[in-house]
């Protein structure tokens, strides 16, 4: 049976969507009928190809959130390892699930499974769903007859990823907030509190000093430009988003974020742990080492390293040790070809390829805090010098009206 998304009228006319299993979408429009429900859509459920080439879902979309992913993948791992049936398994994690979007997929990939085809397989018509590595490592874990320990695995790495991403996406929204509130209170007290506290000067007659009226000239071009300065960075955004959809520009600020101070150490460091678990646990499952290098090239965020793994994939195809084509890259730390070279040596390389990637994402971890640790005083800093000269503008007139007065 093949699983189909529908979209029905029940008898109150609310809307109703959900995911039923038949043998055709005729026989799905009957079951609907025959709950008083009409039918206005039942549609297979299954990525299909545009004729653009681009990718859609009937379901809304069938790409998972990390988070989801995880979820998916321990709960079904650990339903396999407890020796149920694939297919029983896949049902649990469909029923267990309260999201359409993880039933709609995992009742789909359940009804191919149950036509004969293997997980992987099933788990391929859902490709923005399950990545080439997740689909790889669940191939070997099959062709090997140890599926479930692979899945157990495969399921650390997910955790582990999403673990990752999380800390760096962190690492990158603390300081935009921090930055965001410190333009806002200074945006405040020069758009509201310079003008009015200063125009009871002006009003007197009183000269200003030469900084007051700098900062009311500042508060003056402020307010009128506050407009143009939020759309020209919204644009500024939305140029920058669409200029990173060409390749020619993405290698250009690839190539600046690897040469700028603070942050190259950030992205080699993210790069590195992600490529070294991934070799790992593709290596684990079985997967030949020029395959899962070719896999773990795809979860290389910045291309240009990806580009210099790339190179280095064919200098190991050529017979170059995996420690030596590494490092020619000049991309990945000593440490962790050390120990990948150790690993080549002892016949352990999965190993020391995990415990190389559990060092580089512990290494990740101290720079991000140190990089917090560092920019967190110095944007208090700023901003206090900032507010210390608008308040040394308000206070200046208030200073030089006492000394007349005296």
């Amino acid at each position: 049976m093949a699983a189909f998304e529908y979209t029905a009228m029940d008898q109150r006319g609310k809307q109703q969507k959900g995911v039923l299993e038949a043998d055709s979408a005729r026989q799905i429009r009957q079951q609907l009928r025959d709950k008083g429900w009409l039918p206005t859509a039942v549609d297979p459920v299954a990525e299909k190809k545009t004729s653009t080439g681009s990718s859609f879902s009937l379901g809304g979309g069938t790409k998972l959130k990390s988070t989801e992913l995880a979820l998916v993948t321990r709960q079904l791992s650990t339903l396999i390892v407890s020796g149920l049936p694939l297919e029983s398994c896949l049902r649990a994690v469909s029923q267990q699930s309260e999201h359409p979007r993880i039933t709609s997929v995992m009742t789909a990939v359940r009804s191919r499974v149950s036509e004969g085809y293997t997980l992987a397989n099933s788990l391929g018509d859902f490709p923005r769903a399950f990545n080439p590595l997740y689909r790889a490592t669940v191939a070997a874990g099959e062709k090997s007859g140890h599926l479930g320990p692979v899945m157990e695995r495969l399921a650390d790495h997910t955790e582990n990823g999403q673990a990752l991403n999380q800390k760096i996406k962190l690492a990158l929204v603390y300081p935009i907030l921090l930055v965001l509130v410190a333009f806002t209170v200074l945006g405040v007290l020069l758009t509201y509190v310079v003008p009015q506290v200063v125009q009871a000067f002006s009003d007197s007659g009183q000269d200003l000093p030469g900084l007051t009226i700098a900062m009311l000239q500042l508060s003056h071009a402020f307010k009128a430009g506050w407009p143009y300065l939020i759309v020209g960075t919204i644009g500024g955004i939305f140029l920058f988003k669409r200029a990173m959809r060409k390749r020619s520009f993405r290698l250009k600020w690839h190539v600046l974020l690897l040469h700028t101070p603070g942050i190259k150490k950030f992205v080699r460091g993210a790069d590195a742990a992600r490529f070294g678990r991934t070799l790992s646990i593709l290596a684990g499952a079985g997967v030949p080492l020029l395959e899962a290098m070719g896999i773990a090239c795809e979860v290389l965020s910045n291309e240009v390293i990806r580009d210099a793994v790339v190179d280095a994939t064919k200098r190991v195809r050529e017979g170059t040790s995996l420690k030596v084509a590494l490092e020619q890259t000049g991309y990945f730390p000593p440490m962790m070809l050390h120990m990948i070279a150790s690993g080549e040596q002892s016949g352990e390389l999965e190993n020391m390829l995990e415990r190389s990637a559990v060092n580089q994402e512990r290494e990740l971890e101290t720079t991000i805090a140190i990089l917090l640790g560092v920019f967190e005083p110095a944007m208090i800093l700023v901003m206090g010098m900032m507010v210390a000269l608008i308040v040394s503008a308000i206070l200046l007139p208030i200073f030089e009206l006492n000394t007349l007065v005296g």
